[in-house]
């Protein structure tokens, strides 16, 4: 039997009634109403203790702000971008309580005792509870919450998918070698999202706490330092919404370069030029497609430590980084370089920053000193204008030898004094938003020196927002081992909901000195499905397919070859990421969100809306339980078994691949081999249609553009074919459809549609009207009929015996 939501509402709704007729959820005696200002589309509402502003950004993004008595309002927000509604709320006063409607949330505030309601399609969505109060450490704003929600956010973490419990510390910091639990990751985001179809944005940077009911009050907190007392509700019909909503808030992540769905070489690190080239010729001796190689710290130093800020190439032993990164490049290998914000006192560039005053300070203005892992150091203070110009002239200098990425390393920051100073604030005040500083400044150089490519801004630390600057964030040092890989997917999911989508994890482990084949070929599988393959680790054990023994090599050459028939699929999810925020990974409670057990799954998840996937994420498993959604029949993707919609089945787990089904209805595109991007060919793709007599419509969009032009999309710069399926008794019609951009050179010619899963012998085929017997389109038992786009739209009919 399906547990849902509503019924364990009602439920604890005869509780509470049966325990108290009069029950109210909590509300603070001490605060008293004044006054009521309306301005417009802001309204203000005076207390004895300060002043609420409440302001829609739409009808379902509301930001509620209060301003303690003494303090100012401010408008500063790194995270949001969106501007708001000018359309004023319609207020409601009454004797004792107050309402502040939109089209969408209203606002119920009671006057004595006060409380504020928030109410969304006329119930109720969570209420203030003591609201704003201040202790000697934090400024706390509370809430309160049901007895039945479950609560995800707080940024990447490893607790399990529902983090009601937890007091979530929000201070970005490595957890180096964690596994199955880890409390306090990179990236730390004040974001709460509730099973009950709602996410409260905490806009504040500085350090603090996100209490999700740790002391079990039915109480949720958010905690600070110091700053803003503003949060936006942010509400929605269905998930998909919600997310919308967030990222129409917060930014949309940029498409980025297609090379970036490809394989990439790294590890920690390559000592040489010469060590590049061989690892690289290896890839290509061995044809396993590769489309990047990442350069660790040791390609502007020897050692570890004392080298941290050099930023250049050591020229013994990469004596011509021009002419290797060129040839690489002559064979589709893209070159990303490693950098981070530390310049050591023992470094090149030392004295260069000091004399220009881009290094954090002490409380007197000087370089502010201290020792860590990698030596004695300064950090460049990203806040302030000259130290953004002098950084990013250093990656414009750089880019000249032809680098086409970066990835930004330590930028919490790893380590970040208290009493260290930044041009806008104290360390504490701004160490959360660093790495989303830090990925902005490289955004705003790339569009303004080098407007015709999409920038590779890969970061180990960000913050609210920080999609939009392209930044592509990974889950950390995790722990080479099975309690590695284990967190991987929750990490992945909790972060897309999160608006960063492209959370992807060390594929093998990076931690450690294991060497587990199995281990290294269920997270290369996993990979498959996740936003960006990339295996890295310590050298101790290789983390490239090439340095493995022969199985291991075949095995994960398999996976990385599916990866790049993936490609069109992969690569149009993007794009629905892009202009809807979408995250590529999804949870099954996305497929049922009134089934209270969906909310606690990470281990099955969808890739996109046409796979399920189910990680192999224990040793030795030859079967599996997997959850399917009661939405659409599922099809096993390697064997074509069907499964029932809203069963759960035990799946034989074979060596070559992990569970992975599709919806039934489905539209799978897919590319003929390559062996990197560039030599990606959509003038002819694969379509498989996968034929359901339970699914009567479906349909899919196939997005192509050059894969580097930024906004693409927005300049016209692009292709889309539609495809459409509609059933009946006996018959299936399919629509294909393609709209090309007004700016863009169309470049898929031809779709060889595949129908799978045919049980009926198909009778005639009908081509835009063209009547033909089936037999004319039958291949190996299968039906293939090409598609050629000499018309705007092929209609396509099959009709069955």
């Amino acid at each position: 039997m399906k547990i849902h939501l509503k019924h364990i509402k009602c439920l604890f709704l005869l509780i509470f009634i049966g325990m108290n007729s009069g029950f109210i959820s909590a509300q603070n005696a001490n605060r008293t109403f004044k006054s009521i200002q309306q301005n417009s589309d802001v309204v203000k509402v005076s207390t004895n203790d300060g002043t609420y502003r409440f302001q829609a950004f739409t009808p379902e993004i509301l930001e509620t702000s209060f301003i303690p008595s003494g303090e100012t309002y401010t408008e500063d927000s790194y995270s949001v971008v969106l501007k708001p509604s000018e359309i004023a709320p319609t207020v409601t006063e009454e004797a004792n309580s107050i309402k502040i409607a939109t089209s969408g949330i209203t606002v119920i505030i009671n006057k004595k005792p006060f409380q504020v309601k928030y109410f969304y399609e006329g119930e109720e969505v969570i209420s203030e509870k003591t609201g704003y109060s201040k202790s000697e450490t934090h400024e706390k704003l509370d809430f309160n919450i049901a007895e039945y929600e479950m609560l995800f956010g707080g940024g990447a973490r490893a607790l399990g998918m529902d983090r009601r419990g937890n007091r979530l510390e929000l201070y970005n910091r490595a957890d180096y070698g964690y596994g199955t639990k880890s409390a306090l990751l990179n990236y730390t985001l004040p974001i709460v999202l509730s099973s009950e179809k709602y996410m409260l944005h905490f806009d504040n940077a500085p350090i603090g706490f996100l209490d999700l009911d740790s002391d079990h009050s039915n109480t949720l907190s958010y905690e600070t330092i110091s700053g803003r007392k503003t949060y936006q509700l942010i509400v929605g019909k269905t998930w998909e919404k919600i997310i919308e909503n967030y990222t129409l808030l917060t930014g949309r992540q940029p498409l980025p370069p297609r090379w970036a769905f490809g394989n990439f070489s790294s590890r920690f690190g390559y000592h040489s030029q010469k060590e590049v080239e061989k690892t690289i010729a290896k890839f290509k001796k061995d044809s396993i497609p590769v489309d990047a190689v990442i350069l660790d710290l040791y390609w502007f130093g020897h050692d570890i430590k004392g080298t941290m800020g050099n930023l250049e190439f050591v020229k013994d032993s990469f004596p011509e980084p021009k002419q290797m990164i060129s040839k690489l490049a002559d064979q589709g290998v893209k070159t990303i370089l490693v950098t981070e914000p530390f310049i050591l006192t023992t470094s090149k560039k030392w004295d260069e920053a000091v004399e220009k005053n881009v290094l954090a300070t002490d409380s007197v203005g000087n370089p502010f000193k201290y020792d860590f892992y990698f030596g004695n150091t300064g950090l460049v203070d990203i806040f302030k204008p000259k130290a953004q110009d002098w950084f990013w002239n250093i990656y414009k200098d750089l880019k000249s030898l032809g680098v086409a990425g970066w990835w930004g390393d330590l930028g919490e920051p790893e380590v970040h004094p208290t009493k260290l100073q930044h041009s806008i604030g104290s360390a504490d005040e701004v160490h959360n938003i660093y790495g989303h500083y830090w990925a902005k400044m490289i955004k705003e150089g790339s569009e303004a020196d080098f407007p015709e490519e999409r920038p590779f801004i890969l970061m180990r630390a960000g913050a609210a927002g920080s999609q939009r600057f392209g930044l592509i964030p990974w889950s950390g040092d995790v722990n080479r081992g099975w309690n590695g890989l284990k967190p991987q997917p929750e990490i992945s999911l909790q972060m897309g909901l999160q608006g960063l989508a492209y959370m992807h994890s060390d594929l093998g482990g990076f931690a450690g000195a294991l060497e587990d084949d199995e281990l290294y070929i269920r997270w290369l599988q996993y990979g498959v499905f996740q936003p960006i393959f990339r295996p890295h680790a310590q050298e101790d054990v290789a983390s490239e397919p090439v340095f493995k023994n022969e199985k291991t090599k075949a095995l994960a050459k398999k996976a990385i070859e599916l990866r790049y028939k993936l490609l069109p699929y992969n690569y149009s999810l993007a794009f629905e990421n892009h202009i809807s925020g979408k995250p590529l990974m999804r949870p099954l409670f996305f497929e049922e969100p009134e089934n209270y057990k969906m909310y606690a799954v990470s281990n099955t998840y969808l890739w996109g809306d046409s796979f399920l996937v189910s990680p192999v994420l224990n040793p030795g498993v030859t079967s599996k339980e997997v959850i399917f959604p009661s939405t659409n029949n599922w099809f096993d993707f390697y064997t074509s078994k069907k499964y029932a919609k809203g069963t759960v089945a035990s799946v034989n787990v074979v060596e070559d691949h992990i569970p992975v089904f599709v919806r039934g209805g489905a539209f799978i595109p897919m590319a003929r081999p390559m062996q990197t991007t560039a030599n990606y060919d959509a003038s002819t793709l694969d379509v498989y249609f996968y034929y359901d007599e339970q699914a009567k419509k479906s349909d899919a969009v196939i997005f192509n553009d050059d894969g580097k032009t930024p906004d693409a999309f927005e300049k016209g710069m692009f292709e889309l074919v539609k495809l459409e399926s509609e059933l009946d008794v006996d018959a299936v019609t399919i629509k294909i459809k393609k709209e090309v951009g007004k700016n863009a050179t169309s470049e898929i010619k031809l779709i060889d549609l595949h129908i799978e899963n045919l049980e009926k012998e198909v009778q005639f085929v009908y081509v835009n009207g063209i009547k033909y017997t089936g037999k004319n389109y039958m291949h190996l038992e299968k039906l293939n009929i090409p598609v050629r786009f000499d018309q705007n739209e092929t209609i396509i009919k099959i009709e069955f015996n």
